[in-house]
């Protein structure tokens, strides 16, 4: 899965730039004013149509989704593409991906329909979710789903007798170090059960047919890889000791966004080229191992979609509050927070972007407009460097913040709705519409 649930977060570092290895870097210093290399960040399609909302909302960029995408597969043009399509179950993007030949993660029945409503075929999706009920098995059987996640003897059972003759993957657990999200223990089972759990399935009358791994989500090292890729390699020869010959290897989510600020203000920069480069490796020695005749899956959510989505939103105020050791701090509530569009505020840190303010600049703590102590940024994490002029209504741009916006977005906690949705690509922006299956309009097919 793209990003399997669980908050425990990793040991990600507060600022990362590449390293000979390939591991993490840190960094401290001053907190830089933003730049306008922020903005310079932005695709023109997407700058165009936050300049031009006088509202608040999100807007997804097709064009940098579908370039990114295409960065993908000339990265790991060996393995097939499952979008976590939890990560933005946005229409307009599953039909964009659809057109480029991608797949879905699809994490219960719920995800398949909407992505067999957007045009992906039951054939280029999996059920990535290792927890599912039996109701929830027979459904996504029924849709015409045939490859299953599992990580459990309990769950292979359910599966022989709600999806007789499945195939089906085992997850294998890692410590998800290096990630700003590890993922926990909720997911995946170690490598010698991974062994037992796939016998089990053979004997049940499924198919074995591959493993995967998850590194965690937003995984800023090249050494969780490289150690992943040893451990599949591990249960790989154990399987064909045993007569088991998996036909492809799903190597899950975790590849990085690129947009989002460490703790100290700076860029957090991961890097993706040894990241890919291990990646590759590793696949090669795993075609060694299986003796030239094995399949890959890649199953990105965050990094298609997060640093090509953004959200237009406006100061509520900023104001200069005394606090309880008597001195004074800057708060900057935002018309957006966490339950709106900002769930991860928490967890990663966002460019933020106000149009036609400069400074003086002041350090504040972002928070979210609602009647909620949780909707808040917390001041551990560094605080925000804003211009001391803010007025309330003013606009202001949050980037990078496109994965899981949607998909954790309350329905209207406090009575305030959920951001409007938009797509922008070279026709300009548009409201986010239900894709029907049919073929994609001019700016799918050329975003």
């Amino acid at each position: 899965m793209g990003r399997a649930g669980g908050r425990r977060r990793g040991h990600a570092p507060r600022s990362v730039r590449p390293a000979g290895d390939g591991g993490p870097v840190t960094s401290t210093g001053t907190v830089p004013a933003p730049a306008a290399a922020d903005t310079a960040r932005l695709g023109p399609y997407l700058a165009a149509a936050l300049a031009a909302a006088d509202e608040d909302r999100i807007v997804y960029d097709l064009a940098g989704i579908g370039e990114r995408y295409a960065a993908l597969c000339r990265q790991l043009p060996r393995a097939r593409v499952r979008f976590a399509m939890k990560a933005c179950p946005v229409d307009d993007v599953l039909t964009l991906l659809a057109h480029r030949g991608a797949g879905i993660d699809a994490a219960s029945p719920g995800e398949a329909e909407r992505a067999l409503r957007a045009g992906i075929p039951a054939g280029r999706m999996h059920y990535g979710n290792t927890v599912k009920s039996d109701q929830d098995i027979a459904a996504a059987h029924r849709l015409g789903i045939r490859d299953f996640a599992t990580d459990s003897r309990e769950d292979v059972a359910a599966l022989a007798a709600h999806a007789p003759g499945a195939r089906v993957f085992c997850r294998v657990t890692t410590s998800g170090d290096g990630a700003v999200w590890a993922l926990g223990e909720k997911f995946g089972c170690p490598p010698g059960e991974a062994v037992r759990v796939l016998e089990r399935a053979r004997q049940a009358g499924l198919v074995p047919a591959g493993l995967s791994v998850h590194v965690g989500s937003q995984q800023l090292t090249a050494r969780a890889w490289h150690d992943a890729l040893a451990v599949l390699a591990e249960v790989l020869r154990a399987l064909m000791r045993r007569g088991i010959r998996p036909e492809y290897v799903n190597l899950g989510g975790g590849l990085p966004a690129l947009g989002y600020l460490g703790d100290d203000g700076r860029p957090l920069e991961p890097p993706l080229d040894t990241i890919f480069a291990v990646i590759r490796d590793g696949m090669a020695g795993l075609r060694r191992i299986a003796g030239g005749s094995l399949g890959f899956v890649v199953e990105p959510g965050r990094h298609l979609v997060a640093d090509h989505g953004a959200i237009r939103a406006h100061v509520a105020r900023l104001a200069r509050r005394r606090m309880p050791d008597g001195g004074r701090r800057y708060w900057l509530y935002l018309s957006c927070g966490k339950f709106n569009g900002l769930y991860e505020m928490d967890d990663v840190r966002y460019r933020l972007v106000f149009p036609g303010r400069t400074g003086p600049y002041v350090p504040a703590v972002v928070a979210g407009p609602t009647c909620d102590s949780a909707d808040t940024c917390s001041p551990a994490r560094g605080l925000v460097p804003v211009p001391e002029t803010l007025a309330s209504g003013d606009p202001v741009w949050v980037l990078s913040c496109g994965a899981y916006a949607t998909s954790y977005m309350t329905r209207g906690f406090n009575g305030i709705a959920p951001l409007p949705c938009f797509v922008t690509g070279p026709q300009g922006p548009r409201p986010g519409r239900r894709a029907t299956g049919r073929a994609a309009d001019e700016d799918s097919r050329h975003g």
